[in-house]
């Protein structure tokens, strides 16, 4: 799989969870401690502006407004395909961006965008008690990316806590949110 596949992979699977949420349950609480489900939903919207402003050279949005208005599930939509035009330009992927962690090939901005859909896809899911068996073959895509990327390292500098204990039978997007430290625990 390419990372502009595994992109729309992410973008369909998040979408997906985003319909399942009702009306009553954008302001319950996420595995995100800081987030609601509104508030996840928002910082996926912010983490595709950043992509597309990282890519142009521009500033980053100011991550403390709402973008979502009054219908987050076209604003997600409108920012998914957006992020996607933008990262599927011609060279891309082997041209070097700036990212906030540093220079890198645009190839790890999109790695780092389909993570962020499908994993904040998960938050989502158990926040409104959804199922969390996200397209397991992307999932497993995706912790194997990251796993070559983070390996044992400490994560006292990344936005991820430590890998938490997960069941033997587990999902691979459980699997895959429990090692970027979310807890998979049955509540």
């Amino acid at each position: 799989m390419g990372p502009l596949d595994a992109f729309d992979r992410a973008g369909f699977v998040v979408t997906a969870v985003v319909d399942g949420i009702a009306e009553d349950q954008f302001g319950l609480p996420s595995p995100c401690a800081e987030w609601t489900v509104r508030g996840v939903l928002n910082h996926i919207v912010i983490g595709n502006m950043i992509a597309d402003a990282i890519v142009a050279g521009r500033a980053h949005p100011d991550r403390s407004v709402d973008r979502l208005g009054r219908d987050p599930r076209a604003t997600l939509v409108g920012s998914i395909a957006g992020t996607r035009a933008v990262l599927g330009r011609k060279g891309l992927l082997e041209r070097t961006v700036s990212t906030p962690r540093g220079e890198a090939p645009g190839a790890t901005l999109v790695h780092t965008q389909v993570a962020e859909l499908l994993v904040h896809g998960w938050d989502l899911a158990r926040a409104t008690g959804q199922a969390t068996d996200l397209d397991p073959e992307l999932a497993e895509y995706v912790m194997t990316d990251w796993q070559t990327r983070l390996g044992d390292r400490p994560r006292s500098m990344l936005p991820f806590a430590d890998p938490q204990p997960v069941p033997d039978d587990a999902c691979a997007a459980d699997r895959l949110a429990a090692y970027l430290g979310r807890s998979v625990a049955v509540a």
